[in-house]
């Protein structure tokens, strides 16, 4: 069995704290312990659900490392149920295993269905810079459309406003 912990850094001003969540975690008996420096994108944490494997144990300090909503938490307790793992808050003291875990589950679903449903994408707009940068190199709209990954429209009326 192996003990994995893992912090989110989230701010350069709570080093102090972190520090201690990293120091924690080994005193629990981690054996391994992997910090995450960007919460936008948890890269760190979609690699040790990928590596964690049967009879493992994910340990965290709180819910909050984990992600930013119920949803978000529920998922990453299915995926670790997939791979036969478990996983461990130190404060408050939390397990998904068991009747525990069940618990825990139950009181992230009543969560989860009070949170508003996670916002639409909205379409990126390339800045209008680019565009014509992109069009004074020789670039045609069709492709200067696949290269910034907008609308072919967009790239027209862009180009138009500009002319005029």
């Amino acid at each position: 069995m192996l003990r994995i912990g893992y912090v989110r850094l989230s701010d350069a001003d709570q080093d102090a704290d972190q520090d201690d969540g990293v120091s924690l975690l080994r005193e629990m008996g981690c054996h391994v312990v992997r910090a995450e420096e960007d919460a936008d994108v948890p890269t760190v944490l979609a690699s040790i659900l990928e590596f964690i494997g049967e009879g493992d144990e994910l340990v965290a300090p709180n819910l909050q490392h984990l992600g930013g909503s119920a949803r978000g938490v529920l998922e990453l307790i299915d995926r670790l149920d997939q791979r036969g793992a478990v996983l461990i808050t130190l404060g408050p003291p939390l397990t998904s295993a068991g009747p525990e875990g069940q618990a825990l589950r139950a009181a992230l679903e009543g969560v989860a269905a009070l949170e508003p449903p996670e916002p639409l994408r909205r379409r990126t707009r390339a800045p209008t810079s680019e565009i014509r940068a992109l069009q004074k190199a020789g670039m045609g709209p069709v492709e200067i459309a696949r290269r910034l990954g907008v609308s072919r429209m967009t790239v027209w009326r862009t180009l138009k406003a500009t002319q005029a």
